[in-house]
């Protein structure tokens, strides 16, 4: 129903955070390279989403994150949908810490 940012989707009434990706913020962007960085993300999450059906799928045994959002995996044709803006160096593997994108 809406993308939030690069990483962070609102399905149904609840707010999803995709649990294997950290994507720059555009919000709280700490400089202009990754305000840029998170739009782009943020467009390129968006158009994933529209190209196709998708499922959801639970990442671990964390099913909440601290700030209240289900952790969830977007997958299509068995593979994360996480992988692309990856490879496309709009977002990194979620490895537990947030690393910065500004310089």
């Amino acid at each position: 129903e809406c993308v939030i940012d690069g990483d962070t989707i609102r399905l149904r009434g609840a707010t999803i955070r995709l649990a294997d990706i950290n994507a720059p913020e555009t919000k709280s962007a700490k400089c202009r390279t990754e305000r840029e960085l998170g739009r782009q993300a943020t467009e390129r999450l968006r158009a994933l989403l529209n190209a196709g059906p998708f499922t959801l799928a639970r990442a671990g045994a964390r099913d909440i994150d601290k700030y209240g959002r289900k952790l969830r995996i977007l997958r299509r044709d068995g593979r994360s949908l996480g992988d692309v803006p990856v490879t496309e160096g709009l977002a990194r593997r979620w490895t537990g810490r947030r690393r910065g994108w500004c310089g």
